[in-house]
């Protein structure tokens, strides 16, 4: 069986709101505020879930990233296997999906959906808040990739509002500021 995985860029005191500041938030843009090189790359260690697991969005997640990362392409190898990888977008609503190739449209429940889908293949949760903490609230979530920055911002949406007990699992640095943290959720327990 493959795994439900979230990955969310997250600030020391568990904001994951805001991080490139396009929400206007007081508090936004923190995860920009450490340089290109603390979000470049495979910085959630993906590795072969790039061409073997299906990334699933929520829908304005999907329309900043589907505008974002198509242009890099010929210069940024990460750019051209997330371009690659399958993708799937949450929305009741119309999304031109040829905007971003290998994408697909989730209309039904997502926490079902992806549930079945990891029977065969790894599905990442990326960025998407609502989406998480759907995820959260159903304990549908096998392991947390969370990018973590030396910043704490007082406020803001928490991928973990009211607590949670997480089994460590890797710790790595990832660069001068910032750390990736993956764990598997309390499901089961």
């Amino acid at each position: 069986m493959a795994r439900i995985i979230v990955a969310q860029f997250i600030t020391l005191d568990g904001v994951v709101e805001d991080p490139d500041g396009s929400d206007g938030t007081p508090f936004g843009g923190w995860c920009f505020r450490h340089g290109p090189e603390a979000i470049s790359g495979d910085k959630f260690r993906y590795g072969s879930v790039l061409q073997t697991g299906i990334f699933l969005f929520g829908r304005r997640t999907w329309e900043a990233f589907s505008a974002l990362w198509p242009p890099r392409d010929a210069t940024d190898p990460f750019a051209r296997a997330l371009n690659a990888a399958d993708k799937a977008v949450v929305t009741g609503g119309d999304v031109d999906l040829a905007r971003w190739q290998n994408s697909r449209r989730v209309e039904a429940d997502p926490v079902g959906w992806a549930r079945e889908t990891a029977a065969t293949r790894d599905v990442i949760v990326i960025g998407s808040g609502s989406l998480v903490e759907r995820f959260v609230a159903a304990g549908a979530v096998d392991e947390y990739r969370l990018r973590v920055f030396p910043t704490a911002t007082g406020d803001g949406r928490r991928l973990f509002p009211d607590g949670a007990a997480l089994d460590l699992v890797s710790v790595e640095q990832m660069g001068p500021t910032s750390l990736v943290i993956a764990t598997p959720s309390v499901r089961g327990r």
